[in-house]
């Protein structure tokens, strides 16, 4: 019961739970009150750009460039932000699951403080900022196969986001940092993997990090059944 089918499956099951839809609400508010803000931004930034050179009404132009900057974002940058902002409601989705699966592993729970929040929080941007940039000049040599440059993303966030998805969980019950964590490399690219593809698709975007913390909680749970003294 620790495949990725069956932690996906339970996830699923457990979306109707308060606790669940009132993080969706947050994460999906705020991760849409940042591109709204991020295109409002812009279109002031490119209004008051073409003022400087011209007089005329160019409001209309401002906002379709608004709009293209939004749409640009929104793709390549979503799958970043949401989980940046689940980073601070993760512990919710976490201890939702547990209260329902794992209910034993709610007294090993310690405390993240908010200064290590914000510090896993801006590591993950980095890293996942970081590695995007490293893999585009890859992705550009392989743009004239057609599916070739969104495999090279595909793999490299897959990894990216897994092991977020592990660490969100792990973190919070490890006892030691140097601790290993029980959930393998390969489920864990599995895993960061269907968060990737969920992320691809409108409206299903929103649900992706929510399942893929919650089915990362399964995952590192099961694992750590089948490891001794975990």
């Amino acid at each position: 019961m620790n495949s990725l089918p069956a932690a996906l499956a339970l996830s699923l099951r457990q979306l109707g739970d308060r606790a669940i839809l009132g993080v969706l609400f947050k994460t999906a508010l705020i991760t849409l009150g940042i591109f709204l803000a991020g295109g409002a931004a812009l279109y002031v930034g490119v209004e008051r750009a073409i003022d400087s050179f011209t007089q005329a009404d160019t409001s209309a132009f401002g906002a379709l460039v608004a709009a293209a900057g939004m749409i640009i974002a929104g793709w390549f940058l979503f799958r970043v932000v949401a989980l940046f902002v689940l980073q601070f409601f993760a512990e919710d989705v976490v201890r939702a699951v547990e209260a329902k699966h794992y209910p034993h592993a709610a007294h090993g729970v310690r405390d993240i403080p908010f200064t290590e929040e914000i510090g896993n929080a801006l590591r993950s941007l980095v890293r996942t900022v970081l590695a995007n940039a490293a893999a585009l000049p890859v992705a550009a040599l392989l743009l004239f196969t057609g599916i070739g440059a969104a495999a090279v993303f595909w793999a490299v966030n897959a990894f990216l986001i897994g092991r977020e998805l592990r660490d969100m969980v792990w973190i919070r019950h490890r006892s030691d940092p140097a601790e290993s964590a029980p959930m393998g490399g390969v489920n864990r690219f599995l895993l960061g993997g269907v968060v990737v593809a969920l992320l691809a698709v409108p409206f299903i975007n929103l649900l992706a990090p929510i399942i893929g913390a919650a089915a990362a909680t399964h995952m590192v749970h099961r694992a750590r059944q089948r490891v001794p003294n975990a």
